[in-house]
């Protein structure tokens, strides 16, 4: 699957800096190219079906209040 287009407009293309797992919830770290760092907190399993690692090109997808990850 890849994704054609989205109505989310606050996206930050970068690469997963750190992964701090948890048994449910993990943290991921992204750092993008300007230096920032967007953390989000996502389910541990989509974290392995996304089969995130460290710097995997991913793109932080920001909405209100929560932050999305999907893996390019």
């Amino acid at each position: 699957m890849s994704i054609q287009a989205i109505n989310v407009r606050n996206q930050f293309k970068g690469k997963v800096k750190e992964i701090i797992r948890g048994d449910v919830v993990s943290e991921i770290d992204v750092e993008t190219p300007w230096g920032g760092i967007v953390t989000s907190v996502i389910t541990t399993r989509s974290v392995d079906d996304l089969q995130l690692k460290i710097g995997s090109e991913v793109v932080a997808l920001v909405k209100s209040t929560e932050v999305s990850i999907a893996k390019l």
